[in-house]
């Protein structure tokens, strides 16, 4: 099995504890990963901004980057969703337009094996039980991309449930959106923050230690507001608890 780590622009520059958390989760259940050094962005900013056109190469160079990789893995459902719902209609479009099937072709390549890392171990790996140890209370808040495009459905809280240690705290209004949407935050501010506001406080009413999610941008939206709150919650990725251990914890 080759597998492919992609790592995405927000875990490369912000967040490359997530990517690294990642590899040693993988390779701790003997996946071997690669990770190929020309992936750049998925294009979802530009495509959720109106700029199709300009995510089209973007969609060429993530097919050949990944090309040959039985399975393209990332800790990012809003990239895997860009991917496998977005880059299909990318291709659709191109073709009516009179401009050749290369793109679909592209997307055709690369969608039936670009998994989020959740529904990769769960459905590929076939495991729940990945050898974690978290001793802390949990809270995990699903991402939009994740829950409505995905389905990942229970798959996170499965794992969640199976480390051992973790006690895990339901999220009320757990389907509730954060408030963050990618370029939603930045296009209507003050409705992403009230948005934010509402979800930090059912989080905070579990009385977790961690809010823990399988999005770093949602993570960073919801980080921001808890720093600037004073409260003592932290957000951490699932890729972070899932790869903690007794002989390694994360601190």
């Amino acid at each position: 099995m080759r597998v492919a780590l992609f790592a995405t622009c927000v875990n490369d520059a912000l967040y490359p504890s997530t990517a690294v958390a990642t590899v040693k989760l993988l390779e701790r259940l003997g996946v071997s990963v690669d990770f190929p050094a020309a992936q750049t962005c998925c294009g979802q900013p530009q495509y959720n901004t109106g700029y199709r056109r300009e995510t089209e190469p973007l969609v060429h160079r993530m097919a050949r980057a990944f090309e040959g990789y039985d399975h393209v893995v990332t800790p990012s459902g809003s990239c895997v969703a860009m991917v496998r719902d977005n880059y299909p209609r990318i291709g659709r479009k191109a073709h009516a337009e009179g401009r050749g099937s290369t793109l679909a072709a592209a997307s055709d390549s690369l969608v039936p094996r670009t998994y989020e890392l959740t529904e990769f171990l769960v459905d590929v790996l076939g495991v729940t039980e990945v050898g974690a140890y978290f001793p802390h209370e949990v809270t995990y808040h699903p991402s939009c991309h994740g829950l409505r495009v995905l389905g990942l459905g229970e798959r996170p809280r499965r794992l969640l449930r199976a480390v051992k240690g973790l006690k895990l705290l339901e999220l009320p209004g757990a389907e509730e959106c954060c408030g963050f949407g990618g370029t939603f935050a930045v296009k209507n501010p003050a409705v992403s923050a009230a948005m934010g506001a509402d979800k930090i406080r059912n989080s905070l009413s579990t009385g977790a230690g961690v809010l823990c999610g399988a999005d770093n941008s949602c993570l960073m939206h919801l980080g921001g507001m808890l720093r600037r709150q004073g409260a003592p919650q932290r957000p951490l990725h699932i890729a972070e608890i899932l790869a903690s251990t007794e002989e390694e914890p994360f601190v």
